[in-house]
């Protein structure tokens, strides 16, 4: 199995994620793309910032690839995440996951970001027009 982790300041390129992913043997591909949507619980959001502890989300992520490619028979994993402002409309995670067969990629990409958002050093804090606020590790 292959992986590409990263956790970066500049803008996520969603093609060039896929096309890291795509091989002659992968019968399935799954991608999650997570962005900025305007609204939380009715509040306008303006923006939102990404921090990170670097080294051990990146050392987190790995633990979660390894679990998953216990589950299922995955072939490669990547996992790439904003730290920084961004806005509305803007990608803060892409996870590929390509396998032989499609329902291991669902499953595997699933698994992965409903874990990562429970157990990886990446924080949020979400901007409203009368506030801001940081947002629990959870979903």
């Amino acid at each position: 199995m292959q992986t590409d982790i990263q956790i970066l300041s500049t803008p996520l390129h969603i093609q060039s994620c896929i096309d890291w992913v795509m091989s002659p043997d992968t019968g399935g591909i799954d991608v999650f793309i997570g962005t900025v949507r305007n609204a939380t619980k009715d509040n306008r959001v303006l923006k939102l910032e990404f921090e990170a502890y670097n080294n051990m989300a990146i050392n987190e992520i790995r633990k979660i690839i390894k679990q998953a490619s216990e589950k299922w028979p995955v072939q490669k994993v990547l996992v790439h995440h904003r730290t920084g402002t961004l806005q509305v409309g803007e990608v803060p995670v892409i996870i590929a996951v390509s396998a032989a067969h499609r329902d291991a990629a669902f499953e595997a990409c699933r698994y992965i970001i409903d874990t990562l958002k429970q157990t990886v050093p990446i924080w949020k804090k979400e901007f409203f027009e009368d506030g801001e606020v940081w947002v629990a590790a959870h979903p």
